[in-house]
């Protein structure tokens, strides 16, 4: 009682100095401060209400056996909503449903729902998905977060590692995307969430494979939202930057091999659940895109569109310096 006591007091004496120092500034700052502080208060309460909404949400999430799959289940289970678990690792998709069921075992909710499955085989997605809406009845949201990246140059890349990778990113996206659609069509309600990449908005040296099927994904999202939109779906592209997870690790090689190391800069990235709660906000605010990078991402996308040449030159710039990069290593050993 007294730790609560204590924060209460803590706020309010935060709120007046807050109100002081607009005061100090002038009226004019003081009215600005005011709205401000109304707009923050509103936007707070209309997501509250958002997130509310969700209970009770039948959400379908690939790639939910690790990474920003598993943070994705946990931040949508955790406001109410029946979650289905597709991956292909069955072990794994256990684990994930045991550790929502343990982690908040003090909420009132749905059991999840496991459904192993591989995105690469886009002939029997139709088919889970019916066994899925044999299970729940419907499914309000789709999370199309499954998919796998890759390494290497253009040259070093096989064209079997091109079709890996635009057959699970793509293809089965779009087979997964349109067995979800007719149920969702014909209730007139469901939003279908697409997570690309900041890679599908701008291409950078030794990723051709995985660039093309997050640019790939980005067109389909776009045609779709308008296509759609009649029979009132939402649809959400989210393009995270580089996320702590095991992506790179898991990628393919250009030979087709398992990469087996985490990059420096998916080191540094964000947690997945951070990007998580980002995505279940987009999902709540009816976001037609969300961008979740830092500056100079943005900034590299801001070049692409209005100074192309610019873009080039870096790109370039980092192609050279990558290829000398591994040069010097293949030279040393």
């Amino acid at each position: 009682m007294f730790f609560l006591e204590s924060v209460a007091r803590n706020k309010m004496y935060d709120a007046r100095r807050l109100f002081q120092s607009f005061q100090v500034a002038g009226p004019v700052s003081l009215g600005l401060g005011i709205s401000l502080i109304l707009f923050k208060m509103f936007g707070a309460v209309c997501l509250r209400k958002g997130y509310n909404k969700l209970v009770g949400k039948v959400v379908v999430i690939t790639g939910a056996s690790s990474g920003l799959g598993e943070a994705l289940a946990h931040e949508f289970y955790k406001h109410g909503c029946l979650v289905v678990l597709c991956a292909r690792r069955r072990q794994e998709l256990e684990r994930v449903r045991e550790d929502l069921l343990h982690t908040h075992s003090n909420m009132t909710t749905y059991p999840p729902v496991i459904m192993p499955l591989d995105l690469g085989d886009i002939r029997e997605l139709p088919r889970h998905v019916e066994k899925i809406l044999a299970i729940t009845g419907k499914i309000d949201i789709l999370v199309n977060n499954g998919g796998c990246s890759s390494r290497g140059s253009v040259l070093d890349t096989s064209i079997e590692v091109d079709e890996k990778i635009m057959l699970v990113n793509y293809f089965g996206t779009v087979a997964m995307t349109k067995a979800v659609l007719k149920d969702m069509v014909a209730r007139r309600e469901g939003h279908i969430v697409f997570v690309s990449s900041v890679q599908g908005l701008i291409a950078i040296p030794e990723r051709s494979s995985y660039s093309a099927s997050k640019h790939a994904m980005q067109a389909f999202s776009d045609s779709l939202r308008a296509e759609v939109a009649a029979h009132d779906l939402s649809v959400t592209t989210v393009s995270p930057g580089y996320v702590r997870t095991k992506l790179s690790e898991n990628a393919l090689a250009g030979n087709g091999s398992a990469y087996g190391r985490t990059d420096e800069a998916t080191a540094s990235g964000y947690s997945p659940e951070y990007v998580a709660a980002r995505i279940v906000r987009a999902v709540v605010r009816n976001e037609k895109e969300a961008v979740i990078c830092p500056l100079l991402p943005r900034i590299v996308i801001f070049a692409r569109k209005l100074l192309p040449f610019l873009y080039f030159y870096v790109m370039q710039r980092r192609a050279r310096a990558s290829s000398l990069k591994a040069l010097a290593g293949n030279t040393s050993q």
